[in-house]
């Protein structure tokens, strides 16, 4: 790892990086993006940065060709074409306008084979995982099966709600603006894309053949302003709920995609989307052993076990705590956020995302943060502070409110991890196991990104099972979505793996309410299940 100062009007930032990137690649992931409209080649010139010093590449071709003897004698570099090799500090003079996409983080992608060389035509193709927090966008080349670019942002629907049941009940008098909302946040992301990482739009959105859209199972009905209705009455969501659009021409007219086919994988339930099913087909869960256990934590947590025959399936309103929402001083796994805690020489040591100084805390570093306080004392297995933490919170970085947790911090937090636990736990004993019995736990969505998972465990999120049996794989969602859009039979997988699932209904379980109770002291969980 590497340190990229960054010094702009704006003041410096420090950003803990991997070596190897090229200065664009990691402003890019960050609300300091440079201009650009080539997609790296350097054929632009537009990522002009001043390099301070430290340990960098040489200048490349395209920067001798770009920039003249006279820039580069002041330290002139493309930030596309400057790459690190050790710690570097740049000048940045003119960034880019603001904008609400990022680009995801390269380690955070995982790269799926397959390819469609027979394709003579809109050879495009961009994949979407349309989460009730973010949405993600990736766009691909299909014939060669090249990724050309990522994006990640918020999802715009918020506004309504950050839980689903919320802009579900707004659909009577909103229903339209819901659907508009997310339909032009992933087209902008799309043009964005095109923008700075191709450089020409309007022939690529003629270019671009299929979109692959998954989700869960109200946000889809959203999209396609269809079954949200049924999904509010409890007696659907054990079904699957129909969302293809009433009128599909005038709804594909919408997205002024010409030649695109959009590809909305069916839910399984009303309760669990194709969302779980794309992490299905990344992680490979169907393939391996009996006893595999994932986890796409969320804002609703959806959770699958495989048995060796069947997938048992469900999903609990995780809470948006997992996501940083709804905490004081919560906020996504961005730039500024709490991402990590540790106990420290004189207190704790807080790793912030980008290196940057602290601006609250993400769904990692909160729990996290919970964990560390209850192994000293400062919080009881009940949730409650041993001692009063005052009005603000207990302040993991004195003098830094923003890194405080409170009472009602905790008790989110408390409330998300026993629904989820004790989702676990109905499926394992549903299926004739119990917690010895996992072979495999895959933890997906944004906030396995910086799990720590024996702290998850110390906290009662995670079974006690061997670390080694316990996989992070943040962006599966969109993973399984990119290998759907590299295969001719693409939306097979989907139906394939959903025939095989078993959904379960929490709410018509019994003793369900009993376990969320067992499960929200801090505490490890019991290898006991009744």
């Amino acid at each position: 790892m590497a340190t990229l100062l960054i010094r702009s009007a704006a003041g410096e930032r420090r950003l803990t990086v991997s070596v190897g990137q090229s200065v664009r690649e990691i402003l890019d992931a960050t609300d300091l993006r440079v201009r650009a409209a080539c997609g790296g080649t350097g054929a632009c010139g537009a990522c002009a940065v001043r390099l301070l010093g430290g340990a960098v590449n040489p200048p490349s071709v395209a920067e001798y060709m770009r920039l003249s003897k006279g820039e580069r004698a002041q330290g002139a570099r493309l930030a596309c074409q400057l790459r690190l090799a050790g710690d570097a500090e740049i000048q940045l003079d003119q960034p880019a306008p603001p904008c609400v996409w990022k680009s995801i983080a390269p380690e955070n992608l995982i790269s799926p084979p397959g390819r469609l060389p027979a394709l003579q035509e809109y050879i495009y193709g961009v994949a979407v995982d349309l989460g009730t927090t973010h949405i993600r966008v990736a766009l691909w080349d299909r014939r060669a099966g090249r990724r050309i670019a990522t994006r990640r942002g918020f999802n715009p629907q918020g506004i309504f709600g950050a839980d689903v049941l919320n802009r579900l009940s707004a659909v009577p008098e909103h229903g339209y603006e819901l659907a508009k909302l997310a339909r032009s946040a992933i087209n902008q992301a799309i043009r964005d894309m095109l923008v700075r990482d191709v450089g020409e739009v309007a022939p690529m959105l003629m270019q671009i053949g299929q979109m692959i859209v998954v989700g869960n199972t109200a946000m889809l009905a959203l999209l396609t302003e269809h079954g949200g209705a049924e999904l509010l009455a409890p007696d659907n969501w054990q079904r699957p709920i129909d969302y293809a659009p009433s009128d599909p021409a005038a709804w594909h007219e919408a997205w002024h995609l010409p030649h695109v086919q959009i590809v909305l994988p069916a839910p399984v339930a009303g309760f669990v989307g194709s969302d779980l099913i794309a992490d299905l087909i990344a992680t490979h869960l169907v393939e391996g052993v009996a006893g595999a256990l994932l986890l796409d934590v969320g804002t609703n947590t959806e959770i699958a076990l495989w048995d060796g025959q069947r997938l048992h399936i469900t999903s609990v309103p995780g809470g948006p705590a997992f996501e940083g929402v709804g905490i004081r001083h919560g906020m996504p796994a961005e730039t500024g956020a709490i991402c990590r805690v540790r106990p420290g020489q004189n207190g704790y040591d807080c790793e912030v995302i980008g290196g940057d100084a602290a601006r609250g805390l993400c769904g990692s570093g909160l729990a996290d943060g919970i964990a560390v306080l209850l192994a000293d004392g400062l919080l009881k297995p009940s949730g409650r502070f041993a001692a009063a933490s005052g009005s603000q919170g207990y302040e993991l970085l004195p003098g830094n409110p923003r890194s405080a947790i409170g009472a009602g911090d905790v008790d989110a937090f408390q409330r998300a991890k026993a629904a989820t636990a004790a989702a676990m736990e109905v499926l394992l004993h549903g299926a004739g196991m119990g917690w010895g019995d996992i072979r495999r736990l895959c933890v997906c969505g944004a906030f396995g990104r910086h799990l720590d998972i024996g702290h998850a465990q110390a906290v009662g999120l995670l079974p006690s099972i061997d670390p080694a049996l316990i996989k992070l794989d943040a962006d599966a969602t969109l993973a399984g979505c990119e290998c759907a859009l590299l295969r001719a039979d693409g939306a097979d997988l989907f139906s394939a793996l959903t025939k095989l699932t078993c959904p379960v209904n929490l709410s018509f379980i019994e003793g369900y309410d009993d376990r969320y109770i067992n499960h929200l002291r801090l505490k490890p969980i019991s290898p006991i299940i009744a």
